[in-house]
């Protein structure tokens, strides 16, 4: 695992660097994120050229994540998670859910990434207090970030002379390598025009500043992970049309894999810029994503808006997240003020505004039967969004996780589940197989 002190400390580049040099190497890498997010393992994707996947304990369970680390680590020749946050980060006050409680779980010994600009013996201590503040942290080592040659010689030698703490090398600061933010994090993949020559530098000074041989045989020496393979049935052939372009590109890659296991043949789409949407199909998924920076070019998409207007008027059943759920509504106002028309199968509108609306995990309990589950069911998911809405819904009750605090929302009944929480079908099953049963017994019935 590569983990930090915190956000923002060369994580995701330094793990793309690293899949990059394997792959250089010839090695069959596999890449992971812990959490929900969903931009990171885009990056990594990119560099391996197969899905990266998100592990996380609250969305997912325990068994749960160590099926899906194991059945996509299998045949890799080194598996590589990326951690979230600072290392022990976790839920509220404590280390629930935490880059730390996965890598005890999995095994996996942890390199952490220290950026130590403006620091000399103190680097050891921060180092010193990671690795002491719990009795078994896995922290095996750091690759320190954004430092020259000459200065990585100099900290190698404090570090390894104060601590018993490796050092596997270094990165240094590459200006012409910065993966760019904005509200939701990192820029997405897609978007960096000149990302694989990114890539290509991060892998080459890899190969020449990180001890790739160090690592290997460090990650060769985790034990095997334990788990009990889900029960993921197949149901029937259905066929499902997924929204995915620049728009909506949000998406959990076990949702999809899950799916086509029970029988979906997925189909993607771009509400940009195709014109309506596949044919014959059985349910439709929009996943989340970035809406609003390409608002006009949707709303100018009219025979788009129709089609898919039309087809859920008739029925047809579907999910909708965040940015999905947003494109589903009457319109979306900009900061200046104007408002773009959209589908308008949902009542409201939805807008940007200056400050995090909702951020963090929840469980989501059905307060009626609906298209996904029947009242009183429940599945745990996430919110990260600074839009918000004047709709938000009130089909399941959305509680914080070690909090008092709840609300409403989703949209949902029998053909629907839209609203701004992000879902994992690993970590309820049934919510699949149900979308599944609707597409099949819809599709029966045209």
């Amino acid at each position: 695992m590569i983990s930090a002190a915190g956000s923002n400390n060369g994580k995701t580049t330094v793990t793309s660097a690293i899949l990059k040099a394997f792959a250089m190497t010839g090695k069959k890498t596999a890449g992971f994120k812990v959490g929900p997010d969903y931009i990171d393992p885009m990056f990594h994707t990119k560099v391996i050229k197969i899905p990266s996947r998100n592990l996380d304990r609250f969305m997912m369970g325990e068994n749960n994540y160590k099926y899906v680390f194991s059945k996509n680590s299998n045949g890799a020749d080194i598996s590589i998670i990326e951690g979230v946050m600072g290392y022990y980060d976790g839920i509220g006050t404590n280390t629930s859910c935490s880059s730390y409680e996965l890598a005890l779980s999995l095994n996996c010994p942890v390199v952490l990434v220290i950026n130590p600009k403006g620091m000399a013996v103190s680097v050891c201590a921060i180092i010193e207090g990671f690795k002491s503040f719990r009795e078994k942290s896995n922290i095996k080592g750091v690759i320190l970030n954004c430092v020259s040659s000459a200065m990585y010689e100099y900290y190698r030698k404090i570090i390894e002379s104060n601590t018993d703490v490796r050092v596997y090398g270094y990165m240094p600061e590459l200006s012409d390598c910065k993966l760019e933010s904005r509200h939701l994090g990192l820029v997405t993949a897609e978007e960096i025009g000149n990302l694989e020559s990114i890539i290509e530098k991060l892998g080459q000074q890899a190969l020449k500043t990180i001890d790739l041989e160090g690592l290997y045989l460090l990650a060769a020496g985790a034990e095997p992970v334990e788990y009990d393979e889900p029960d993921i049935n197949y149901i029937d052939k259905t066929k499902i049309a997924v929204a995915y372009d620049k728009a909506f590109c949000f998406y959990y890659e076990d949702n999809i894999d899950i799916l086509a296991e029970m029988g979906a043949e997925i189909i993607k789409f771009s509400p940009l810029k195709d014109k309506e949407l596949p044919k014959d199909i059985g349910g439709l998924y929009f996943g989340g994503g970035y809406p609003e920076l390409y608002v006009e070019e949707l709303s100018q998409n009219k025979s788009m808006l129709d089609d898919i207007k039309s087809k859920i008027n008739e029925g047809i059943p579907t999910f909708a997240e965040c940015g999905g759920y947003m494109y589903l509504m009457e319109g979306f106002t900009n900061r200046d003020g104007i408002t773009y028309s959209l589908v308008g199968v949902i009542e409201g509108n939805s807008c940007m505004t200056g400050s995090l609306k909702r951020f963090g995990y929840i469980t989501l309990i059905s307060q009626k039967d609906n298209l996904m589950c029947k009242a009183g069911e429940e599945i745990n998911g996430h919110e990260f969004h600074y839009s918000d809405s004047t709709n938000t819904g009130e089909s399941f009750l959305a509680v914080k996780p070690e909090s008092d605090r709840s609300w409403k929302a989703i949209i949902a009944d029998d053909t629907k589940f839209v609203g701004y929480p992000h879902i994992n079908f690993v970590g309820n099953l049934s919510f699949a197989e149900n979308f599944i049963k609707k597409s099949i017994e819809y599709s029966s019935n045209r």
